[in-house]
């Protein structure tokens, strides 16, 4: 698609999540001419897709965009349907330029910025976001393959509630916060496994009456960078919240199991050699990042995106909403505020005659 006639703004954001929304507040205070473009056609649409029972880990206190407090008491934990009232109620309470419907499909370096393309028409900036955040593509690992249609199989994007999976035997497969929360869920009405592939460090919501979250604000853990010792020692890691191993099977007789390697018909075998019968399984196995719709130079030779805090080698392309783009807070909903004002701040400053200041870029897989 030529960019003849499209469209000119100063700033285009990709991905209209929290991320989109945060970068949005900072640069309607600067008065930019910019737009949102996402893809789904309703707000908030990757919490839409969540499971209805989904609660957050974090204190409504913990979960503020910037401008706006998240409502409700402040030490309550917000579920899905919070989260999506509050992300709509954000992007129109603060009039900010989200056009729904509008998938990018390509963003290509031009003469004068990027030209943004989209399926009926595209779009000129001197500057673009990629907002798209880290939860773009569900990850299902290849032995699913290897299951027969006998045995009704779904990602956790498409688990809604007990009523989604068959009775009998199920198997849920990932250790993370969602693969426990689920698993959780389901043992109330059923038989239910849970395949962990590597374990993840245990830490409770709540210690001496207070959430974890005050002790990793007070503490500054939450803000270490991953250009900080113990940024380095942990970017790599994920936390489980207010779960144990240990208590999914005390109390919930949720029977516990290694990684899985590999199935057939409707038997799926672990690392240690055991194997299980199942009925359903879901595939709580997190997801996988595409940037594979940007032609610029900002990726190293195995693919990876190179990056300062989200800000690029390209000038005026930026990414936010990663996982650990900068802290442990980047791609949470209370904290991604953080880097969306870096950004805006790199923005204000931008010139296409001088670059900002030479870096070290950090690479992400």
């Amino acid at each position: 698609m030529k960019d003849n006639g499209a469209k000119r703004h100063e700033v285009i954001v990709v991905g209209g999540g929290q991320a989109g929304l945060a970068i949005g507040y900072f640069l309607a205070e600067q008065g930019r001419d910019f737009m949102i473009l996402e893809a789904a056609a309703e707000p908030a649409a990757a919490w839409r897709e969540r499971w209805d029972s989904l609660k957050l880990f974090t204190p409504a206190r913990y979960n503020a965009l910037p401008g706006r407090a998240f409502p409700g008491n402040p030490d309550t934990y917000p579920g899905r349907d919070d989260v999506v009232a509050y992300l709509t109620d954000y992007a129109r309470d603060f009039d900010l330029p989200v056009e729904l419907g509008s998938r990018v499909r390509a963003i290509r370096r031009a003469e004068d910025g990027y030209l943004v393309e989209l399926d009926d028409r595209a779009y000129q900036a001197d500057q673009v976001v990629v907002a798209t955040g880290p939860f773009q593509i569900p990850f299902v690992p290849a032995i699913a393959d290897q299951l027969g249609d006998e045995v009704l199989q779904m990602h956790s994007t498409t688990y809604r509630s007990p009523h989604s999976v068959p009775e009998g035997r199920v198997l849920v497969v990932g250790g993370g916060n969602t693969g426990f929360q689920i698993a959780e869920e389901l043992a109330a009405s059923r038989e239910v496994h849970l395949s962990i592939g590597s374990r993840q460090t245990p830490l409770p919501q709540r210690i001496l009456g207070r959430d974890l979250f005050w002790y990793l604000e007070a503490s500054g853990l939450i803000r270490k960078t991953t250009e900080s010792r113990i940024g380095r020692r942990l970017s790599g890691r994920d936390t489980l919240i207010g779960s144990t191993p240990r208590g999914l099977r005390r109390k919930h007789g949720v029977v516990l199991h290694g990684r899985a390697v590999s199935a057939a018909s409707s038997t799926v075998r672990f690392g240690d050699g055991t194997e299980l019968e199942v009925d359903g399984v879901v595939w709580a196995t997190g997801f996988t990042v595409d940037h594979s719709f940007i032609d610029a130079p900002i990726f190293d030779n195995a693919g990876r995106l190179v990056h300062r805090r989200g800000v690029t080698e390209s000038p005026g392309l930026y990414f936010l909403g990663l996982t650990w783009q900068h802290t442990r807070g980047s791609a949470l909903l209370g904290w991604v505020k953080d880097d969306a004002e870096h950004i805006a701040n790199k923005i204000e400053t931008f010139s296409t005659t001088a670059p900002a200041e030479p870096r070290a870029p950090e690479r992400v897989a």
